[in-house]
């Protein structure tokens, strides 16, 4: 699903350069070079974008990227694209309607594309089930992990067939070479190794945020320096690689989305209903949880004031970057 935008531009050269003039806090860094072997980027992308759209995850990284452009401190967009999985928390959705704000008066709509509810969808017997990286409790009592595909399917999917019908090729009509747009995603400095190039030939990724040189730090200090009080970080409420600290904030701020998680994590104990259906069960059992305990039987509190896998929270959930385990390629 996607909701109608304005037009790309044609005219605009898309860039990712940073402004000719930059504080000592956002030096010019080197970009990425990272590409596919061989394929000289120049080739990959002969001549100029048909426009330049943000993935917005609404999220530290990307709102400071909207924001930069709603200043004119980098090149505006023809629009940002948020992917939404229908369970983020409320305070995203809340950045979110923050980021609609800011990009209306900068003339940057946002818009929301979606490819369906990953929590109605995980529990939906006649859904196909894509597999969130669960914990498992194997039969010998060993923790294992289910495969991640989420990222891939309710972040990478919308964002491609908006970028397709942006550029008038939806699937499976062939994009001809050359028809590209280029791409901002907010990756920082303190996550370099997570810049990479995009798998398709018609979106060109590139990174504000490495351009100028600013970190995760810098730009919570640019957000906060606009108004911006406490951002928190956008991943989906079920999202496994959440960190006690994270689990004790929606516990402790928001009872309706904690209840629904403890409702989930029981729900999802014996594995994809549809496959359940379809006589295939799961050997072993769903968590939530790294502990391999049901949701409301943890110990969230023993481990504050602790560094470790147990306390610690992900990063969040970029559209392009599952910052919470191994990159994910676009």
């Amino acid at each position: 699903m996607i909701m109608a935008s304005r037009p790309p531009s044609t005219g605009r050269a898309a860039t990712s350069c940073p402004p000719a003039q930059t504080s000592a806090r956002r030096r010019p860094s080197t970009p990425p070079t990272a590409h596919r072997p061989g394929t000289p980027r120049r080739e990959r992308y002969p001549g100029q974008p048909r426009g330049r759209y943000l993935s917005l995850g609404a999220g530290v990284q990307s709102l400071s990227v909207l924001l930069l452009a709603c200043e004119g401190e980098i090149p505006p967009f023809d629009a940002a694209l948020f992917a939404d999985t229908g369970w983020e928390p409320r305070q995203v959705y809340q950045q979110l309607d923050t980021a609609r704000r800011l990009g209306e008066r900068a003339g940057i709509p946002v818009v929301t594309v979606s490819n369906g509810n990953i929590r109605h969808d995980s529990l939906d017997p006649t859904s196909r089930f894509v597999t969130m990286p669960l914990f498992v409790k194997n039969p010998d009592g060993s923790r294992g992990m289910a495969r991640r595909q989420c990222t891939g399917e309710y972040k990478l999917k919308p964002l491609k067939k908006a970028i397709r019908q942006i550029l008038g090729y939806p699937h499976p009509v062939r994009v001809p070479h050359g028809v590209f747009v280029d791409q901002a995603i907010g990756i920082s400095t303190d996550e370099v190794h997570r810049a990479k190039d995009s798998d398709v030939n018609y979106a060109r990724n590139v990174f504000p945020l490495l351009d100028l040189g600013m970190s995760r730090s810098d730009c919570l200090t640019y957000l906060h320096g606009h108004g911006f009080a406490d951002v928190v970080k956008s991943a989906c409420l079920g999202c496994p690689y959440s960190g006690n600290s994270r689990l004790r904030f929606i516990r402790d701020t928001d009872p309706d989305a904690w209840a629904d998680l403890v409702e989930f994590d029981k729900a999802i104990r014996r594995g994809s209903p549809r496959a359940n259906a379809e006589g295939k069960p799961l050997r072993g059992q769903f968590y939530l949880h790294r502990s391999l305990l049901p949701l409301d039987q943890v110990d969230l509190d023993a481990s504050r004031g602790s560094s470790g896998a147990d306390e610690d929270d992900p990063d969040g959930c970029s559209p392009f970057s599952c910052r919470s385990g191994h990159s994910v390629l676009s």
